[in-house]
C-alpha cells in the first residue's frame, strides 16, 4: 500500500470513530463496549477495502494482528453479556 493509501485509509478510521464518537455524545449513551464494536468494524471495513489479494506488506501483517486481538476481545465481551443476562 503507497503512503496515500495509508493516510486515506487512516483518515477514513479517524472520520469514523470521530461520527461514533459525535453520535454517542449526542445519545447521551458514552459506553466502552459499543465503541470498541464499531472501531472493530471500522477496522475490518477498512481491511477489507484496502486488500491486495497476493501482496502482503507489513502494515497489513500488523492489521491482521490487531484484528485477531479485536476478535478475542469482541468473545469476551458477548461471553460477558451472555453470563450477565443468564444470571439474572
Amino acid at each position: 500500500m503507497s503512503a496515500a493509501g495509508r493516510a486515506i485509509a487512516a483518515a477514513a478510521l479517524v472520520i469514523w470513530l470521530c461520527l461514533v464518537i459525535f453520535f454517542m455524545i449526542l445519545s447521551r449513551t458514552l459506553d466502552l463496549e459499543i465503541f470498541f464494536v464499531l472501531f472493530l468494524i471500522g477496522i475490518l471495513v477498512i481491511a477489507e477495502l484496502t486488500d491486495a489479494r497476493y501482496l502482503v506488506t507489513r502494515e497489513k501483517g500488523y492489521m491482521k494482528y490487531i484484528i485477531g486481538g479485536g476478535v478475542v476481545i469482541f468473545g469476551i465481551i458477548v461471553a460477558s453479556r451472555v453470563v450477565e443476562i443468564i444470571a439474572s
